[in-house]
């Protein structure tokens, strides 16, 4: 029983006990004074008949008369004249008095017996005979039940009132300790929350003070160690000087979207060499030099922002090398990217320097999902080295496939994926998410999509994705998928989880229509956790109103591919998110790498302290499923684990 219900029950025990205690005090006091009450009736009543009789007392008519109105003026059991020569009874009246309304156990309750009195009737100086009078209790017993009615409607009356004005008071005053069981819970929920008004009760200020603060330690102690992680994830893949993904993040990256997955997608991977670093150095110094390659970075990240791709990777390899992988990233838009790159580099020529040597050469070479990343290198540097013997150009674009490739074709792309779209030409594929503990134990399907084209055969996500994006029917595809995956989830049993685009997020219209198709079915909540990519992240107010909305319909939210944005984490501490699932390119060869177990590790333990749990992505050797484990990772997905395939397959 809770606090509040156990003070308002004492304090209405505390009433009954209060009426009860009066209530009995009053009866035994009102008792003696109805006992003397009803002798002093009785004798009164005896005395003024015998005062009757006296002159009458040979007239029995007379007699029987005056007996008679006596006895029906008042409560009376019995009255008696009785004949002092023959002690036999002149005249005897009794009756049991109605007992207008008192119940019969309240009688037997008070137990109030009935008084008597008695008087001499003379005849001249001789006794002639006595009169005997009883009074009936009924008449005080009436009373007393009126005034315990009426005792007990001001006890109903002033419990009511009491019991509303302690309820108010108590709710005020404890409410600081529902605030609290509110913190406790938030705490459970990855959320630091902080009573800002203090109570006025000394006891409860003190505890509220306190929980306060052990909640400000705790955000503090996550804050410390998310700063601690972000820095080690920094200095281990973070160019110092650019700001950029340095060599060993770009050869992580590179390995993790070039080679076979799921998601990856065909594009250019562009290098960049700006020219006799060492002449500038020697002639400007390094400090020139530093501020010539962070211009570069500056520069290739304003234009590369503007890539239908979000998930572009900007690097400073060594020296004065950079390296741009751009998924999803067609011919013409390499080549649109290299001129315009071109044009906003001859603005940093070095003063005195001919106009026709450039600060850069660039390479761009195209790739496609599953290639060796090291041919795509040798391929890149062969551009490069193109552009650098080439003399007025100063940028080469490789191509490995006639430009009317299906892979590039706007035109047939266009038809395939509208006609897709509206015939809803799409197979759901599902790929198992198990625990590293016990691979046997699923813990949820990830839902992928497959396009069927015109032969019927499925085209993997990596291909079609990038012409979906750009043609801006990305929030179509989702719309269909969710309510593919609604139908699915009533016929078949598990759970799911399934990626919403940033695009769909941003379409207020399109994510009405889910929300509307999610409310329908709130039974399927528990079982259906909605990804987004960590680069397609929107607004913390953003973010934290689609989490809101989809707790009220009783769905999850989680992170996939999560680990270059670290620092973000203090930020979704709050939100309740179902699980973070780290990018595979941190778990590619993790038992080998230890730079990589060390910021999963520090990735753990900042997950850990909010209890928020972690899977790791395109797990593919056991090697790496054995560290994982070790290391606390509670989920993984990946080719080990089960590749995606259709329902049943």
């Amino acid at each position: 029983m809770s606090l509040f219900k156990q003070l308002l029950l004492a304090i209405c025990l505390f009433l009954a006990v209060a009426f009860t205690g009066s209530f009995m005090v009053s009866l035994e006091s009102s008792r003696s004074q109805y006992v003397n009450q009803l002798r002093s009736h009785a004798q009164d009543a005896a005395t003024a008949l015998a005062l009757s009789l006296t002159p009458n007392i040979d007239d029995p008519a007379m007699v029987e008369l005056l007996v008679s109105s006596i006895f029906d003026s008042g409560y009376y059991a019995s009255i008696k004249v009785i004949d002092l020569a023959s002690n036999q009874v002149m005249v005897e009246r009794q009756a049991e008095p109605d007992p207008n309304g008192v119940p019969r156990w309240f009688i037997k309750l008070i137990a109030l017996d009935a008084a008597g009195g008695d008087a001499i009737v003379s005849r001249g100086w001789q006794q002639a005979a006595r009169v005997e009078v009883v009074s009936h209790p009924m008449f005080a017993l009436a009373k007393l039940w009126q005034s315990a009615l009426g005792s007990l409607g001001w006890l109903l009356l002033c419990g009511v009132v009491s019991a509303v004005l302690a309820a108010l008071l108590l709710r005020r005053q404890l409410r600081p300790l529902d605030y609290m069981v509110e913190q406790s819970q938030a705490i459970a929920r990855r959320e630091f929350l902080s009573l800002p008004e203090l109570p006025r009760t000394p006891e409860l200020r003190r505890v509220v003070q306190a929980m306060n603060q052990m909640v400000e330690k705790l955000q503090a102690l996550f804050m410390e160690q998310a700063e601690r992680s972000e820095r080690l994830r920094e200095a281990s893949y973070q160019d110092s000087l650019t700001g950029l993904a340095n060599r060993r993040y770009f050869d992580m990256q590179l390995q993790a979207r070039v080679s076979h997955g799921e998601e990856n997608r065909a594009g250019y991977l562009l290098l960049l060499r700006v020219n006799d670093l060492a002449g500038l150095n020697q002639r400007f110094g390094g400090t020139h030099a530093d501020q010539l390659l962070k211009a570069v970075a500056q520069t290739l990240l304003r234009l590369c922002g503007t890539l239908p791709e979000t998930a572009h990777l900007i690097c400073r390899s060594r020296g004065g090398e950079f390296a741009v992988l751009a998924p999803g990233l067609t011919h013409d838009e390499a080549e649109q990217l290299a001129r315009e790159l071109d044009a906003a580099l001859h603005s940093l020529y070095e003063t005195g320097a001919s106009d026709a040597t450039p600060v850069a050469h660039m390479g761009l070479a195209p790739y496609t999902a599953g290639e060796a990343p090291d041919d795509l290198l040798k391929l890149a540097d062969e551009a490069l080295a193109q552009a650098e013997s080439a003399g007025a150009a100063h940028w080469v674009c490789l191509r490995r496939q006639p430009r009317a490739a299906v892979g590039e074709d706007h035109h047939s792309w266009h038809q395939l994926l509208d006609g897709a779209l509206a015939q809803g030409r799409f197979q759901l594929y599902f790929q198992p998410v198990v625990s590293s503990s016990d691979v046997s134990r699923l813990l949820h399907r990830k839902v992928l999509s497959r396009l069927l084209d015109a032969q019927g055969q499925p085209v993997a996500a990596g291909r079609f994705l990038p012409w979906v994006e750009r043609f801006g029917w990305a929030p179509r595809l989702d719309q269909l998928m969710v309510e593919r995956v609604i139908r699915h989830m009533h016929a078949q049993p598990g759970d799911y989880a399934l990626n919403l685009s940033a695009a769909t997020l941003a379409d207020s219209q399109t994510m009405a229509h889910i929300y509307d198709v999610l409310g329908r079915h709130p039974l399927l909540g528990p079982r259906l956790t909605f990804e987004i990519a960590e680069e397609q992240v929107p607004a913390q107010a953003v973010l934290e109103s689609l989490t809101r909305r989809l707790h009220s319909l009783g769905f999850g939210l989680a992170l996939q591919h999560f680990g270059g944005r670290f620092s973000m984490i203090g930020n979704l501490a709050h939100l309740g998110l179902a699980y973070l699932k780290i990018d595979g390119s941190y778990i590619r060869a993790i038992d080998e790498e230890s730079h990589k177990r060390l910021f999963i590790e520090a990735i753990q333990r900042a997950a850990h302290s909010i209890d928020l749990p972690l899977v790791a992505e395109r797990v593919e050797t056991d090697g790496e499923l054995r560290v994982l484990h070790d290391m606390g990772i509670q989920g993984v997905q990946g080719q080990r684990v089960g590749e995606p395939a259709p329902w049943g397959a």
